[in-house]
Parts: structure tokens; C-alpha cells; sequence
């Protein structure tokens, strides 16, 4: 276990180096730089002022030197500061990340809780008639574009019936969860049916392939009923599919809900990416990018733990042996 937990985070740390000079190149390369923003919108600013500002803040430099200043500073807990906000970038983060794992928690866990059900009963009873509407309305679900649902439900619930508010947080000067609550059913419930119909698909692809193996056969040759072979002995193998795309998705808790978040105006990780690329405010931005990337190494490693819990064949050394 130390082993392979050394191991794993030794690759982590050089992933992160990696995509950190990648990100920083990239926007290190894009037309333009805070400076250039800062006089474009004050006229009263020379191009000398400009000159001096740059050299100030050293983006007169070489990238590589820039980089290794910004890495060197990282390294001892130093993210900087937001342009727009004059904020640390990590005061800035932890608010934000708290907001997508509440809105992404509650949606992932619904969605599990309604797909693993519906995938297991459609797989055992394939092509049945049962089976052709769960295909059916997973497809339905796969292909609804988030952004044309989330209007859907604003239309329907919020414009038409007048149930839920359309967006936000909350109201302005009440930061209790039950004055919260409303605000949160809308893009729960869009991210909870986007993301349904991918899940039921692969617990059922993975449940057909499981009830075909030998063990199956043997279990039902000593006489064992159905429901407890699918539900007692197929669905511990069959779930593993499932854990390998839950691990894989884990960065999207962090930068993925994009839409929803800003569609229903929540203030996520999402948003603050998308809000601080639009800003030119890129030191922001590269530690959000940084930070769901981390993140995702993290579902990865969560994945791999979960494999050795949940199947006794699997241990760490054959996940090391593997890699």
C-alpha cells in the first residue's frame, strides 16, 4: 500500500508539473496581458507607463524565467493574487470548490441511486420490452444538450409555474440552508438527468457481460434464485465499470458543471475558471485548471482503492504490475 501510494503520488506531482508548464505557456502566449488590458481601459496611461509596469511585474521577461518565478513561489504555498480582485487566488478557491461539491455531490449521488436500479433490471431482462424504453430514455438523456434543459426547467418551473427561482444562491443577506435549498433543486435536478442516462448505459452493458460468466452459470446450476445471484453476487463485478468512469469524471466535480453553474448563476470552480479566462484574469485561472486537474488524479487514485474493496482478486501490487 506505501508503495504503491509513493508511487502514485511521485506521477501525480509530475503530471501537475507538466500541465502547469503547458497552461502557463498557453497563456503566456495569448495576445494580450493584464498590462495591456490596464491601459487599453485608462487612457490617462502612457505606453511608457506600460514599459515601466511590465518590467515591474516582470512580463518584459523570458516565459521559461517567468515560469520558474511563478513555480519557485508556488512551491512555498505562494498562488498569487487575482487581477480583478486583488485577492489571494486560493482565498478565492476554497468558497467556490465548496459550492461545486454540494451542487455535483447531491446531483452524482441521485443519479447513481436512480441508475444503478434501472441498469441492473433492464440487463436482466435483455431486449425485453422493459429494456427498449430504458435504451431508449438513456439515449433521450445522453443526447439533451445541459444548456437546453436547464431553459426547460427555468421555463417550466420557475417562468411557468412559478415554483423554484431561476438562479442564484440564495436570497441577498440570508445564508441559511433552508433559504438555500430552492436555489439548489433546479441544477441538481438538470445535472441529476444528464447525467442518469450515462450511467444506466454502462451498469447495463457491465451487468449483461457479468450474468454470462461461469460463476453466474454455476450459481444458478446449485439452484440459487434470481434475485439474489443479480443482486447478491453479479452486481459486485458488474459495479466495477462503473467505479472506473465515477474516478475518471471526479475533475468534472471541480471544472466540469460548467453550464449549469452558469446557466443558474451558481458561483462554482466552473464558473470562476470560465468568469477569469474571460477577465484576462489568468493567474486565477491556471490555479483552477491546476486544481481540477489535481483533483482528477485524485478520482483516479479513489477508483483504484475502490477496485481492491470491492473485488478480493484485485490488490495493489497487481494494480502497480499493471501500469
Amino acid at each position: 500500500m506505501l508503495r504503491f501510494a509513493v508511487i502514485r503520488l511521485t506521477e501525480s506531482l509530475i503530471v501537475l508539473l507538466l500541465v502547469s508548464f503547458a497552461v502557463y505557456g498557453l497563456i503566456g502566449l495569448m495576445p494580450g496581458d493584464p498590462i495591456d488590458i490596464m491601459v487599453q481601459s485608462d487612457p490617462d496611461l502612457t505606453p511608457a507607463d506600460a514599459t515601466r509596469l511590465k518590467a515591474l511585474y516582470g512580463l518584459d521577461r523570458p516565459i521559461i524565467e517567468r515560469y520558474g518565478n511563478w513555480l519557485s513561489a508556488a512551491m512555498q504555498g505562494d498562488f498569487g493574487n487575482s487581477r480583478v480582485t486583488k485577492r489571494p487566488v486560493m482565498e478565492m478557491l476554497w468558497p467556490r470548490l465548496g459550492n461545486s461539491l454540494l451542487l455535483l455531490g447531491i446531483s452524482t449521488l441521485l443519479a447513481l441511486v436512480i441508475a444503478i436500479p434501472i441498469g441492473v433490471y433492464a440487463a436482466a431482462r435483455p431486449y425485453s420490452l422493459p429494456d427498449y424504453l430504458v435504451n431508449l430514455s438513456c439515449f433521450a438523456g445522453i443526447s439533451v444538450p445541459p444548456f437546453w434543459l436547464a431553459l426547460l426547467m427555468m421555463i417550466l418551473f420557475s417562468v411557468t409555474l412559478g415554483w423554484l427561482p431561476a438562479g442564484g444562491m440564495g436570497p441577498v443577506g440570508d445564508d441559511s440552508w433552508a433559504a438555500r435549498l430552492p436555489y439548489l433543486v433546479l441544477p441538481v435536478l438538470t445535472l441529476t438527468i444528464v447525467s442518469i442516462g450515462g450511467y444506466t448505459r454502462f451498469m447495463r452493458a457491465s451487468m449483461l457481460q457479468t450474468l454470462r460468466q461461469d460463476f453466474i452459470r454455476t450459481a444458478r446450476a446449485k439452484g440459487l434464485g434470481e434475485t439474489r445471484i443479480v443482486w447478491g453476487h453479479a452486481l459486485q463485478s458488474a459495479i466495477m465499470p462503473l467505479v472506473t468512469v465515477l474516478g475518471l469524471s471526479f475533475g468534472a466535480v471541480f471544472s466540469g458543471a460548467l453550464i449549469t453553474e452558469i446557466m443558474f448563476a451558481w458561483a462554482g470552480i466552473g464558473r470562476m475558471i470560465y468568469d477569469a479566462i474571460l477577465a484576462s484574469d489568468y493567474n486565477l485561472a491556471l490555479v483552477g485548471l491546476l486544481f481540477a486537474t489535481a483533483m482528477t488524479l485524485v478520482g483516479n487514485l479513489l477508483a483504484d482503492i475502490a477496485y481492491v474493496w470491492l473485488d478480493p482478486r484485485v490488490s495493489f501490487q497487481s494494480l502497480e504490475a499493471g501500469r
